[in-house]
């Protein structure tokens, strides 16, 4: 705790952090807390996992008044990663009493409409934000902090005209914190635009690379669903994620490993938030008796999962980086893993690319 000490945070952070047992700062949170504290703008490149949650909260938490409005937002480009950074908000702030509001699509606004007033805090996706800015449910004119967490898988999914709109309607008077896994030219573009003499930070991977193991099987299309289920009933496994490029395949893999006898759940965006979330939770549960869970990308950035042994491609993913976010769910704070690519005919140039 005393490494925490010295970075000046909140008093009713330290409580809260001493509770969750943390007993040293990670790499970002050293480097990048006293800058925030400071007001400073940041851009940190940081991987998921590597506490970043709590460097930018860390700011939030400092200067948010209870009882005053809404005056801190963070923007999340998936629903699952806005439940999540709203879920340890809450906690790292609830000796400060802050309510945290998580703002997502694929459920009612009613009930965000209702806890909006009550909030001091928002997290949340850029189309619902822009759904509550139009209806003037949300006033972002008192913000004196914005965050854009996973900037880079924003701009990937083409958010980057929303989050320029959502910038629009804060206050100028604030501090902005860009949080990203990696530095794009859109990234360092949008900074220019709206950041004042930003400080840039990075910290190291969080994946261990001496303690990751990766091979590939090179097989035929029909033999390519016998070969998974063989390596999932002999590797000597904990936590497994199996990532599709398509939610048919997600939906094939899933109803036929479970018809084989096999605890499994799927994750995609065709699912509602509400079964997504109870999918997560039951992976993510220490109690569960589900090991394993098969996904689109939508589960390969953000989402801190830990204990995760084993990441399966079932199908090659198309980029280079899709490939870094996948693995990178393994191998972790010291952890072996090891990830296992399939590999088809049809992928031979995906892979020709991400092995070079």
């Amino acid at each position: 705790m005393e490494k925490f000490e010295k970075l000046g945070l909140d008093e009713h952070l330290l409580r809260a952090i001493k509770e969750k047992g943390f007993t040293a700062p990670s790499e970002i949170q050293e480097k990048s807390i006293p800058l925030v504290l400071h007001g400073k703008d940041v851009i940190a490149e940081s991987s998921t996992g590597s506490g970043k949650t709590l460097a930018f909260a860390a700011g939030i938490i400092k200067k948010v008044e209870p009882g005053r409005g809404i005056q801190a937002l963070v923007l999340t480009p998936t629903r699952e990663l806005a439940e999540q950074v709203a879920q340890s908000i809450a906690e790292f702030s609830r000796f400060k009493k802050l309510e945290v509001v998580s703002v997502y699509g694929g459920v009612s606004m009613y009930n965000q409409v209702k806890m909006i007033p009550r909030s001091e805090i928002v997290v949340g996706t850029p189309g619902r934000i822009l759904d509550h800015l139009n209806k003037r449910s949300l006033d972002l004119s008192r913000i004196n902090t914005l965050v854009i967490d996973e900037a880079d898988r924003m701009f990937e999914m083409g958010f980057i005209e929303d989050v320029e709109k959502i910038i629009g309607e804060c206050s100028n008077k604030r501090q902005t914190l860009l949080f990203s896994a990696t530095i794009s030219k859109d990234v360092i573009s949008l900074s220019r635009k709206y950041m004042i003499n930003p400080v840039g930070i990075s910290a190291e991977s969080y994946v261990d690379p001496k303690k990751l193991k990766q091979v590939f099987y090179d097989v035929e299309d029909n033999v390519k669903f016998s070969l998974l289920k063989h390596l999932l009933e002999n590797e000597n496994s904990g936590l497994v994620m199996i990532f599709c490029n398509t939610r048919k395949n997600v939906d094939f893999v899933s109803k036929n490993l479970s018809f084989m006898g096999l605890d499994v759940v799927p994750i995609h965006g065709g699912f509602s938030q509400e079964k997504r979330n109870r999918f997560l939770s039951m992976f993510n549960s220490e109690k569960s008796k589900v090991k394993i869970l098969i996904a689109t990308d939508v589960a390969a950035r953000g989402l801190d999962i830990k204990n995760v042994s084993h990441i399966y491609n079932y199908d090659i993913p198309l980029s280079k980086n899709e490939y870094i976010h996948r693995i990178g769910r393994t191998a972790r704070a010291g952890k072996e893993g090891k990830v296992i690519n399939i590999l088809t005919p049809r992928y031979y140039d995906n892979f020709q690319d991400i092995i070079q």
